[in-house]
Order: C-alpha cells, then structure tokens, then sequence
C-alpha cells in the first residue's frame, strides 16, 4: 500500500466518519441542557447573578 492511497484511505474516513462524529457531538452538546435532571443547575446558573455574596 503506497503512501497515497493510505493518504486516500485516511481523508475518505476523515470526511465521511469525522463529519457524522462533529454531528453526533453537536447534537449531544445541544440536547445536554435539556436533560430531564438538569433543571436545578439551570435555574441555579440562571439565577446565580443575583444571589448576594452573604446570600446561603
């Protein structure tokens, strides 16, 4: 196997498979806030600029 088409091999994979993975991460990092458990943090992150610093 040349250099080339292992060049070929690799970018072949790399656009096919690295594209359906960037995806796979995007919808993921998109979905994460939505999470049925994540509502406490949320509105604790939401509401975080407001709490005073001797606040409990």
């Amino acid at each position: 196997m040349s250099d080339h088409s292992l060049y070929d091999a690799l970018r072949h994979i790399a656009d096919s498979y690295g594209l359906i993975a960037m995806m796979a991460v995007f919808v993921v990092l998109v979905a994460w806030p939505f999470r049925p458990g994540a509502r406490d943090r949320n509105d604790e992150a939401a509401n975080m600029i407001f709490k005073d610093e001797n606040d409990g």
